[in-house]
This record gives C-alpha cells, structure tokens and sequence, in this order.
C-alpha cells in the first residue's frame, strides 16, 4: 500500500511540475509592417487603386509577396488602394523599389521610384512565448542632413516621379491597423 500511495504522490507532483507549451497565439501583436495608402492626386480625399504595383525591398531577389493564393507572378502584385510592407529590423532604414504597372509590356509605361525610410527601432518584450518584437518611429522632417528625415523619395527610370506627394500620417508604427503614410498619385 505504501508503494502504491508513494509512486501515486510522484505521479501527482511530476504533473504539477509540467508547465504549459510555449506557443505564441497568432493573434498576438508582432513587429508590425508599414501601412501605406495610395489617394488619388487630382481628388485628394478619394483613396486610388494601385494597377499591378511591385515592390521590392534593396537587396532582396523578390518582391514582397501580397497574395498568398496568387499564381507565382500575381502573389507579388498589389492592385488595392492600401499596402503593407516590413521594415528592417537590423538597420535604421529600409530602402523599397515601387514599380507601378510592373507587368505593362511596354517598358515606358512602367513607371519606377525607389523611396528610402528612415527611421528608429526598439525591442519589446512580448511574452516568453513570442519573445521581442520591434516598433519603430520614423524620423521627424528637418532641415538637416537627407538622412535624418522620414524617407528620400528617387526618381530611377526618368519617367518622372509617379508618387508625386508622400505624407506621413503616423510617425510611430506600433501596429498595422492604422495608415503610417499617404501617397497621391
């Protein structure tokens, strides 16, 4: 009887001694992408379906992928009126190729600015399970150096800029169900 209340009081203590599985819920905040929405320039108040945009991080051999469910070349495409794209959490800016009409045959119909974002990072504890996740806070405009204002808009096809005006709505970006910034095309 005895062995049978010992080999029962460590098969209770050893349960008690499980912990739970570390498992991140899905629904929990990570780091969070930048949210961009795209507004007609000729009607500034009506947001502007994006046709076929490509966007492509410096240095990465794809795009960003939009459209899980999509073909191989459609999954890269947007054609809403809102983004959302990561940023660098290694670096203090992230520098993105944005194609409009990236599938249009006729190359001068396609029309390419590269945009580089400028920002601070900082770490936060999530939970044990999630472990860190980043946020960042864009630079604020100044009459500085290039660098120490939000992002340096380019010109790479000389088609001429086609997001003609680029405005920051929320300078910290903590969670993506905001917009972070505008673009009037």
């Amino acid at each position: 009887m005895k062995k049978i209340i010992s080999l029962l009081l460590v098969f209770v203590f050893g349960l008690s001694s499980c912990e739970k599985d570390d498992i991140c819920d899905p629904s929990t905040p990570t780091t969070p992408r930048l949210v961009i929405a795209f507004y007609d320039a000729n009607n500034p108040s009506a947001l502007k379906n994006v046709t076929n945009l490509k966007v492509i991080g410096k240095d990465q051999p794809e795009g960003i992928i939009f459209n899980q469910s999509g073909t191989e070349i459609t999954k890269y495409l947007a054609n809403g009126n809102t983004i959302s794209i990561p940023l660098r959490t290694n670096e203090d800016f992230s520098t993105f190729t944005f194609i409009l009409d990236s599938q249009n045959e006729n190359p001068a119909a396609k029309n390419t600015d590269e945009v580089r974002f400028n920002y601070t990072r900082q770490n936060v504890y999530v939970s044990r399970a999630c472990g860190f996740k980043t946020i960042f806070a864009l630079n604020p405009p100044s009459d500085g150096p290039p660098l120490s204002t939000p992002f340096i808009q380019f010109d790479t096809d000389s088609n001429g800029l086609w997001m003609k005006q680029i405005f920051v709505k929320k300078y910290n970006i903590e969670t993506e169900n905001e917009t972070h910034l505008e673009v009037y095309f």
